[in-house]
């Protein structure tokens, strides 16, 4: 079955280590939801909390697991809540990777942040556990955990 995976994270802190784990040779072979710039995302935004609501439901539609991008400061983010909490909803499958070992633009690193996922989802280390070679079978491991 084909996999389709929306990827949740800081977008201001983080686009750039994102980017690192999207273009993963190991999820390749799966679909992935758009990566927009942040002119797109401004201008999602101006629509107002009901147009952001609509969006990330958009992206999610066809899902099937959600990947959350753990970085130092993602479990502020009120949207990364949202989506977190609208793929438990939809019964989607979900996992954390902790991401803060991916140089940025600059050559640093981060701390890794605290967990915003609920107790009981897995979460794995990009760097520790060899994300660029594994996290395709992460995702293929909760996506069946989840009936996708």
């Amino acid at each position: 079955m084909a996999r389709k995976i929306f990827f949740s994270f800081h977008y201001a802190r983080d686009s750039w280590r994102v980017q690192n784990v999207r273009q993963s040779g190991s999820i390749a072979k799966f679909d992935k939801t758009p990566f927009y710039d942040k002119a797109t995302w401004e201008k999602i935004k101006l629509g107002g909390d009901e147009a952001i609501k609509n969006w990330i439901n958009d992206q999610l539609k066809g899902t099937s697991v959600t990947v959350v991008l753990i970085g130092a400061e993602t479990y502020k983010r009120r949207w990364v809540k949202y989506e977190i909490n609208r793929t438990i909803e939809d019964g989607r499958g979900l996992i954390g990777v902790y991401i803060g070992g991916i140089k940025d633009q600059n050559g640093n690193t981060e701390d890794l942040g605290p967990n915003p996922l609920p107790s009981g989802y897995p979460t794995y280390r990009w760097n520790k556990n060899n994300g660029a070679q594994n996290l395709g079978e992460w995702v293929e491991k909760a996506a069946v955990a989840a009936g996708y």
